[in-house]
């Protein structure tokens, strides 16, 4: 199990369901597109997509009204 830093990932007051939500989703697009291509992924796609919002390509985008809370 990994073990990192979320600070950098909660930078601009993104909340952790929002981080979470964001994960899961990129996860399932890195599985699915190596599931489409015949690829067999060596990392998991989890750790793919923590490591894609870390290297900020990716990022998250909340709405104000979930900020608020």
């Amino acid at each position: 199990m990994i073990n990192i830093d979320l600070k950098p990932l909660l930078k601009g007051g993104i909340s952790r369901y929002s981080l979470v939500v964001a994960v899961a989703k990129r996860s399932r697009e890195i599985a699915d597109e190596a599931k489409d291509e015949g690829e067999i992924l060596v990392e998991k796609p989890v750790s793919l997509a923590v490591d894609d919002f870390l290297d900020e390509r990716y990022s998250i985008r909340e709405a104000e009204e979930i900020k608020k809370f």
